[in-house]
């Protein structure tokens, strides 16, 4: 069975894209291609068709990670087609939920520091408007969170019988 997991923040330029891709990363060098599948979106439509922020591109690539994608807005069709919904702060996470009006998924939804091992943060912080510094910042607080959440849909999810 796959486990699909869906990375949502403002724009989906920055804090989003870089989760899926940084999630995708580990997921290949894991081998687990077959058992785990990622996207992102966005809660709003600013950036809807925008490849992710060269600047994230940048700090990821410092780590080996190409980010790759384009943005496109979270719809409520996407509870059902994900199993984990992942908001990057606590606008993001209210934002989905308004979206799921009877309540049904919302135990699906999480926030996704609170898979972090090594940080404190509560919040995946927008590096939008700052400097370079806040970009890596981003890109360490993923990696800690990814790491995180991996380890907790592979004991999740049952292993696939290949």
């Amino acid at each position: 069975m796959v486990t699909k997991l869906l990375f949502v923040c403002l724009g989906n330029i920055c804090r989003s894209p870089s989760a899926e891709n940084i999630m995708n990363h580990l997921i290949q060098q894991r081998g687990l291609t077959d058992r785990v599948q990622c996207d992102s979106a966005g809660t709003s439509s600013y950036h809807i068709g925008s490849p992710p922020d060269r600047r994230m591109t940048a700090a990821a690539r410092q780590y080996g990670i190409h980010l790759q994608g384009r943005a496109r807005q979270f719809e409520a069709v996407d509870f059902t087609a994900f199993d984990w919904i992942l908001a990057m702060d606590r606008d993001n996470y209210r934002d989905i939920l308004a979206l799921d009006q009877r309540g049904q998924h919302h135990a699906k939804v999480k926030l996704m520091c609170d898979f972090c091992r090594h940080h404190a943060d509560q919040e995946v912080p927008d590096p939008y408007y700052g400097g370079p510094e806040g970009f890596d910042y981003v890109v360490n607080l993923l990696l800690d969170a990814c790491e995180g959440l991996l380890e907790f849909v592979l004991e999740q999810s049952p292993a696939s019988s290949s």
